[in-house]
């Protein structure tokens, strides 16, 4: 079997705490279990990276609203924010860990993801 390596795929899992990254890559999609929109960041430095979804809901958009704040997009009512002008900004997370409830075995489920964002 021959295995493809794409660029960005020897980096580790950031680990716990704060980092200085760069936005490299934004995947758009649809929730598995309740199909609702969502879009994939990829926060990378030199020592790794973390993906975090960024679900399109009333619950999700705050989060939304704060990632695009801290790389100077500001948020307007009425606007729409375009995720392509997220692609290369840099701002600091602190990576960090969510468990949660996987609704279709009912098992456990541990994430590794960003869970704070602030201005460079």
């Amino acid at each position: 079997m021959k295995i493809a390596v794409e660029k960005g795929q020897d980096k580790a899992v950031l680990a716990d705490g704060q980092h200085t990254v760069t936005i490299t890559d934004i995947e758009e999609g649809v929730s598995e279990y309740k199909g609702i929109p969502f879009f994939a960041v990829r926060f990378e430095n030199e020592e790794g990276y973390v993906s975090h979804r960024f679900y399109q809901s009333s619950a999700g958009m705050p989060a939304i609203i704060r990632l695009f704040e801290m790389v100077g997009v500001k948020a307007q009512e009425g606007k729409e924010l375009d995720t392509k002008q997220l692609t290369g900004k840099e701002l600091t997370i602190e990576v960090g860990e969510r468990s949660y409830t996987d609704p279709e075995n009912h098992n456990e489920r541990t994430l590794k993801q960003a869970v704070n964002f602030l201005a460079s």
